[in-house]
């Protein structure tokens, strides 16, 4: 199975390339061929990827087998429904792919290894702090890229501790640090997966409307996390003086990097109208190729290409066939689940909005806990919800649903940043969830809570 893996990489790669075209035009030219045809091309690429899934893979597959039998035989929209949850799941590979393409130029460029280690070498007093400002903005460029390389980074500062009693502290406020900053971005950043799949699912919502109650969700994550570390970190006796490596000047490539970057997507989506998650479709591998050419010039462009088409990205098979298929079950699900609902009679619209957006914060991470992707989770959940209108409005649901998401990847040991974290600390994702943020969580779960039903109102 792994031989004939490997000899189907190349036309995997190429089908993903060909999907994030298709879903680039579906974006900027809404009814072309080109982007009618991204559905089916999704599911040419999930029958590629799921002879080599992993047993997870394969369960979901399953699962989004069994739904859509079910929706056939019960369902009067059969083809719409399946057309739907299929263009999820190409916006989700396709984005996935776009992405990974900055993290692929990212992953060679010396200037960023020198931000993270400037970042990963300061003494403890402001350790913490300006792990979350750099962190937040590695998460910015990287996505998930960030945890592996500054979690990296941290573990092997915190290795160089020579105090066995000090060395596992040390590591471990870094290391949720990383990822705590990482969790900040995810309700604003344009380049997350929770703000790009809860745009698809709230009717009425807009990037820039967003924006500003998304960052104060941000900053919640962030400064409960900073305040929580100040407030009960260990007291030790006798602080040896940390190495010092690089200075403020190694953050400069970085800083660049990301005013070009918002300055486009924001210039982009304002000029011709396409949603920010389209801009970013487009953008983020076109600035890719540039930052390739600037480390090794043009006659490097080809072979990156090449092994990015041809090896890195068809080695991301596991993480794609899950998120493809977890927004794919959530529509079929959803779609299942809806008319169910009013069957038997449970009519949302009776309970107070606040109550419902309080439910959707809460929920995500707790489904979370059984094992639950936040895609699939959000999916199932918010077209449960009422239609926006008195009772709660559109901002307020996006704003719920991204900080529902964060907590989630801060306390589910089946996501990919507790996975990380544990595997750089070598202790279990669990333990990292429900004992190195189990009190965060639920710190920051109430005041996030509160600040969803302060936007509701006031926004």
């Amino acid at each position: 199975m792994r031989a004939w893996a490997k000899r189907i990489d190349l036309p995997l790669g190429i089908a993903l390339v060909l999907l994030t075209v298709c879903v680039i035009g579906r974006e900027w030219l809404p009814g072309s061929f080109v982007g009618e045809a991204s559905p089916w091309l999704a599911l040419a690429c999930l029958v590629l990827l799921v002879p080599s899934a992993t047993v997870t893979g394969i369960a979901f597959v399953v699962v989004g087998l069994v739904l859509t039998a079910i929706l056939a035989t019960n369902g009067p929209d059969f083809v719409a429904v399946v057309t739907e949850g299929l263009a999820l799941a190409a916006f989700i590979g396709a984005f996935f792919a776009a992405l990974n393409t900055l993290r692929s130029a990212a992953q060679t460029s010396p200037a960023i290894h020198r931000c993270g280690a400037y970042l990963a070498h300061q003494p403890p007093g402001r350790r913490y702090g300006v792990l979350t400002l750099g962190g937040a903005a590695f998460s910015l460029v990287l996505n998930y890229g960030s945890i592996a390389l500054l979690g990296s980074l941290a573990t092997a500062s915190a290795a160089e501790e020579k105090d066995p009693v000090i060395r596992p502290l040390r590591q471990r406020r870094m290391l949720v640090a990383v990822q705590r900053a990482f969790l900040a971005v995810l309700p604003w950043s344009p380049l997350s997966f929770a703000g790009a799949v809860t745009a698809s699912l709230v009717p009425g919502s807009t990037y820039v409307g967003v924006l500003l109650p998304c960052i104060g969700t941000g900053v919640l994550i962030a400064g409960t996390g900073w305040a929580l570390d100040t407030i009960f970190k260990p007291r030790v006796a006798v602080r040896r003086p940390v190495e010092r490596v690089g200075g403020p000047r190694d953050l400069k490539p970085l800083v660049i990097l990301l005013v070009l970057m918002g300055t486009l997507i924001l210039s982009l989506h304002f000029e011709f109208g396409v949603r920010v998650v389209g801009v970013v479709l487009l953008l983020v591998p076109l600035v890719s190729l540039g930052w390739l050419v600037i480390q090794g010039g043009p006659a490097s462009l080809g072979p990156r290409v090449r092994t990015y088409v041809g090896r890195e990205l068809p080695g991301l098979r596991s993480e794609l066939v899950l998120l493809m298929m977890a927004g794919y079950i959530g529509k079929v699900g959803a779609a299942l689940l809806v008319p169910l609902a009013a069957r038997s009679g449970l009519d949302l619209g009776l309970v107070p909005g606040w109550v419902l957006l309080a439910g959707i914060v809460w929920l995500i991470p707790l489904t979370g806990m059984i094992g639950m992707n936040p895609i699939l989770a959000a999916s199932l959940l918010v077209p449960l919800m009422p239609a926006a209108g008195d009772d709660y409005s559109p901002t307020a649901l996006f704003v719920a649903t991204t900080a529902g998401w964060a907590i989630s990847g801060a306390t589910s040991p089946f996501t990919a940043t507790t996975q990380l974290i544990g595997s750089f600390a070598q202790i279990p994702a669990a333990r990292v969830g429900l004992v190195w943020n189990g009190a965060y969580a639920i710190v920051t779960g109430v005041l996030v809570t509160a600040w969803v039903i302060f936007i509701d109102v006031a926004w």
